[in-house]
């Protein structure tokens, strides 16, 4: 039987992923390859890790049955409150297992890319109890949009470096932060927010965030009586939570994944960031996936209403569940995303990340047979975003 979770050793996922670098970054994504599994595997960082999951995270988190949302489409749909974890979303999990991480291979200091400002404030959060120095790059378009976020990292003692080339959103961040770690090899670690990067990360990452699947099994079990849901759907941009909430179902076939993309102002507008039905195979950030690139490879520039799922490739897992079909891959435009932040809002007194609402906007876009039961990864709450809320209200007026 394939297996969708495994890469194999040179961090393939069918034909995506690998580890494309530069020489200066060689030993020290040589080192992470050699040493991650170990570490992961060792009985006190389980147990460091876990603990820190629990009393610090606040897991498990809920999964919550959305009683109105589900009468709305006939089927029984139980969000994944992965937006009640410290700091506001899954981010968080993955951080925790890098930093653990990091202090076992001796570094000192941590950077990280940021677009939401999620997981700049989950490693912010993680720098200041481990009492570690940390250095957050941001877009400057991001960091404009998301300026509750930035004060949080600023009051966690986080330095927060703007991206003032490109785009100014995520995929600058990006380059920025491995321009710092190709300059400051030895010391630093890179706390990669996504399943994307060079392997091991995106192996790594979506280890850590598959505790929320793994939560969602047993939790599924102790509702309905049944470990496995009819479909699990999750927003992706790089796809850490969709990575995170698949993970456990990957290779049970019977469970259909579901991963929503950004369309943007559209596919066909050029305001758009649905990787999948625009992109092409290409590398970025040191792996081979699905990129938005011109004909002579150049990066095309996404858009998003989300910061978060603002970004011109795609994991390279998500890649080869794409190329494999064994997820089913939509998009949801910025107005449809809007409109089901707002649905659920009034349904269920819930505000949800935009990222997340694109997840519950596909809602409107699939048939289900009554009764069947679906899982939605609701990966962080709407907080950060109540600029853009406010906007669309006004506009409404």
């Amino acid at each position: 039987m394939e297996t969708y979770t495994t890469p194999t050793d040179q961090g393939y996922y069918g034909e995506f992923g690998g580890a494309f670098i530069p020489e200066m970054l060689y030993p020290n994504v040589e080192e992470l390859r050699r040493k991650y599994l170990y570490i992961m595997s060792d009985p006190s960082f389980r147990d460091e890790f876990v603990a820190l999951l629990n009393d610090y995270v606040g897991r498990p988190t809920p999964l919550y049955l959305a009683q109105r949302l589900s009468s709305e489409h006939g089927v029984n749909i139980y969000l994944k409150r992965e937006d009640l974890c410290h700091t506001g979303a899954h981010k968080i999990n993955n951080t925790i297992g890098q930093i653990l991480l990091a202090q076992r291979l001796g570094k000192k200091r941590i950077i990280a890319e940021t677009g939401a400002g999620q997981h700049g404030v989950a490693t912010a959060t993680v720098c200041a109890l481990m009492n570690m120095e940390c250095i957050v790059y941001m877009g400057k378009k991001d960091i404009e949009r998301q300026a509750p976020n930035v004060a949080r990292m600023k009051m966690l003692g986080a330095k927060v470096v703007p991206a003032l080339s490109g785009s100014q959103t995520l995929k600058d961040a990006t380059n920025e932060a491995i321009r710092d770690w190709i300059n400051n090899p030895v010391d630093t670690h890179y706390i990669i927010g996504s399943v994307v990067g060079p392997h091991p990360y995106p192996d790594m990452v979506a280890r850590f965030q598959s505790v929320i699947s793994e939560e969602i099994r047993w939790q599924l079990k102790e509702h309905t009586g049944k470990e496995f849901p009819h479909y699990v759907i999750a927003c992706v941009g790089g796809g850490s939570n969709a990575a995170g909430a698949f993970y456990h179902f990957l290779d049970e076939t019977k469970v259909k994944l579901v991963a929503v993309e950004a369309a943007g102002h559209g596919i066909k507008t050029g305001m758009s960031a649905a990787t999948t039905q625009l992109g092409k195979p290409g590398v970025l950030h040191g792996s081979k996936s699905l990129v938005m690139q011109t004909e002579d490879g150049q990066v095309v520039e996404p858009h998003s209403i989300s910061a978060g799922l603002d970004y011109p490739g795609i994991g390279p897992l998500h890649a080869n569940l794409f190329k494999s079909g064994r997820a089913q891959f939509l998009s949801a435009t910025d107005s449809e995303a809007l409109a089901a932040a707002f649905d659920l809002a009034k349904l269920e007194g819930i505000i949800p990340a935009l990222e997340t609402a694109h997840a519950l906007a596909a809602l409107n876009q699939m048939r289900f047979t009554p009764g069947e039961t679906v899982v939605i990864c609701l990966s962080g709450r709407g907080d950060k975003d109540l600029a853009a809320y406010m906007k669309a209200m006004d506009e409404k007026v």
